[in-house]
């Protein structure tokens, strides 16, 4: 005798060698043995073969018609056998019965399994249902395949353009747009961001980067939408004197200005700061979009403002026009640059000048500014303040030796990214700018004196703020930012709140509205230990930290273009640490594998090998050692960037 039996999903058939009590000892045709349960046995049949009834079963099977069966079945529950007689005409042969059995079972759709060998027919709404979304599937499938063969092809798909970020780097895993991507990436051996890039599907590498940092950051896009510009306060007293700015010839949301004017015993400077505290509130539509993004964010050629450009020319101090500000007025001793007194006040000031680094930088020189001569505007001006920043320099260095720190001693210079052409065809010039040039050194000094300033008039009137706070050596002197004053080291000053830059920072706004409370211009926007400044602080430190690497990306991705564009094959680099040098012509830093011990600062000459503006990567050996040193140069690790003084790095 033979069994026709259900095994963990399967069916299976054997010869009966054994029977006892309630199972079978059964053989199959490749001789392996199995106990099988007498409850598990379905058929049980002379003839044929058991490999035969398996064979011949399921090619029946494959010929009965399953919308005919749904429609020969009882709509109760069924016992298999029933169902045969009724749809065969006559008592099923052992194949018959396997068959039925096979088809039953492999129609989940059309027949619920109530156990083995019955079943219940699906109710015909329950199936229509069914079979709805298995060809729904079945249209899915063919679609994907085509989306396959075009990719394949080289083709985007109709209707991709608008979807490529989401499906680069927030995809729908389910989609068949992302499995069909994948699929194909998969097929030619490459990833799905250089296929996109292959099709069509991105306009260049950089639009890569780009969209990648997009996606991550703007769920919404890097657009504003209508924004209504606030009103601005018509009740505020006037500055006496005009003002004037120092900033980038790309700068537009222009945070800071200066004033000088002559007082009985020395000069009246005046450090200005853009104010939309003043205007805006929190919570209200503005600060919602801004509390969102916290910075601005730079790269070179672009600018993500974290304010709506409507908001930002209502507040930006541009040359022309009558602004409101919040200024720090500093009462200086000509004799020895000495502060004899200072206040702050909301005011209304003057623009008279938008002044340039890349227009003065050549003509400000230390010589034209010490000896109080120039042909340039604003000359006599410029010269008062340098005096005073030279005397707040010295203050803060001698406050950085108090603290056990060795004065600031900048060892390289600033990179400038300029971006010019069409997309598609730009060029990208990188020139240099000393870290100590004198308006740099200017604008810098200034901006530590007003957030230091603001930071004590907090601190001294008990009003919560945000602070920068450095403490420590090594790993312990990292800055972190808290809501309670406390030395900044780094910049050898007893407290620093960045203040100066409220168009471009969330924290200086923050801030802002808190100075202004203390001066009686607005009410306070946050209480001291208020939950919501600490999520401030946490959420802003996220963001920035992002930001800031995105940046490095590009300026990065934009020195593997500039090495491309110029046509580089050899060039100079210094040894930094271990395997790692920086290009001595663009800030570009290199691992170069297996290189030589050498100290700090040796100049070596380096072939460029393959440039990957994908992976940002660059492969690079040393052919020659230009210049040894006999010690290692000093680390940069301690020094203070313009970014952290308030100045940003690419505006």
């Amino acid at each position: 005798m033979n069994v026709f039996y259900e095994e963990d999903g399967a069916f299976k058939a054997g010869t009966v060698l054994s029977e006892t009590g309630g199972a079978f000892q059964v053989e199959s045709s490749s001789g392996k043995r199995a106990k099988v349960k007498a409850g598990h046995v379905l058929v049980q049949f002379k003839d044929p073969a058991p490999q035969s009834l398996l064979r011949d079963a399921a090619a029946l099977a494959d010929s009965i018609e399953l919308n005919f069966l749904w429609e020969c079945a009882p709509q109760e529950e069924f016992e298999f056998a029933a169902l045969g007689a009724d749809y065969f005409g006559h008592a099923p042969s052992s194949i018959e019965s396997a068959a039925l059995l096979m088809r039953l079972h492999s129609a989940p759709m059309y027949f619920y399994r109530k156990g083995r060998g019955r079943y219940k027919p699906a109710p015909a709404d329950a199936l229509r249902a069914a079979l709805a979304g298995q060809e729904r599937k079945r249209q899915q499938a063919l679609q994907q395949a085509e989306y396959v063969a075009q990719l394949r092809a080289g083709k985007l798909p109709a209707g991709w353009q608008a979807r490529v970020g989401e499906l680069l780097f927030n995809p729908d895993k389910n989609g068949i747009e992302y499995k069909a991507l994948e699929e194909a990436a998969r097929e030619v051996s490459t990833t799905s961001a250089r296929l996109m890039l292959g099709v069509g599907g991105l306009a260049s590498v950089k639009e890569l980067h780009r969209i990648r940092f997009v996606s991550q950051h703007f769920a919404r896009g890097p657009g504003f939408g209508v924004a209504s510009p606030p009103a601005l306060p018509g009740d505020l007293p006037r500055a006496n004197v005009p003002a004037f700015s120092i900033d980038d010839v790309t700068t537009t949301e222009i945070d800071d200005a200066f004033s000088v004017e002559g007082i009985p015993e020395g000069w009246r400077i005046g450090i200005h700061i853009a104010a939309p505290g003043l205007s805006l509130r929190p919570d209200d539509s503005v600060d919602v979009i801004a509390r969102e993004r916290l910075s601005t964010v730079y790269t070179p050629g672009e600018k993500f403002t974290m304010l709506p450009d409507s908001v930002i020319d209502v507040f930006s101090l541009a040359a022309g026009r009558q602004c409101p500000a919040l200024s720090l007025y500093v009462d200086v001793r000509a004799a020895d640059w000495q502060i004899m007194a200072s206040h702050t006040r909301a005011d209304i000031i003057e623009v008279a000048h938008n002044l340039r680094h890349n227009h003065l930088d050549a003509l400000v020189t230390e010589e034209s500014l010490d000896s109080g001569t120039g042909e340039y505007v604003c000359w006599r001006e410029l010269g008062v303040l340098w005096q005073f920043a030279k005397s707040l320099y010295a203050a803060r260095q001698a406050a950085r030796v108090g603290y056990g720190l060795k004065p600031e001693t900048p060892q390289r210079p600033d990179y400038n990214f300029y971006i010019t052409g069409e997309a598609g065809d730009e060029r990208v010039t990188i020139s240099t700018r000393r870290r100590d040039a004198p308006l740099d050194k200017l604008v810098a000094e200034l901006m530590v004196l007003a957030n230091s300033s603001w930071g004590k008039l907090l601190a001294d009137h008990e009003v919560a703020g945000i602070y920068r706070v450095q403490q420590g050596s090594g790993a312990a002197g990292k800055v972190r930012m808290t809501t309670h004053p406390a030395p900044h080291q780094g910049l050898g000053v007893a407290q620093y709140a960045w203040s100066s830059s409220p168009l471009r920072r969330y924290v200086d706004l923050v801030n802002q509205w808190q100075i202004l409370s203390v001066i009686g211009a607005a009410p306070p926007a946050f209480a001291a230990n208020d939950a919501d400044l600490f999520a401030i602080v946490s959420s802003f430190e996220v963001a920035y930290a992002a930001y800031a690497e995105f940046q490095a990306t590009m300026e990065r991705y934009w020195c593997l273009r500039w090495l491309r564009q110029e046509g580089v094959s050899t060039t100079d680099a210094l040894v930094l640490r271990d395997e790692w040098l920086r290009l001595a012509d663009i800030p570009l830093q290199v691992r170069v594998a297996s290189m030589p011990q050498l100290a700090r600062g040796t100049r070596v000459e380096i072939e460029i090998g393959e440039i990957d503006e994908i992976d940002l990567s660059l492969s690079c050996k040393i052919t020659a050692i230009i210049e040894e040193v006999d010690e290692p140069a000093p680390s940069e690790d301690g020094e203070v960037g313009e970014a952290e003084l308030g100045v940003p790095l690419n505006p």
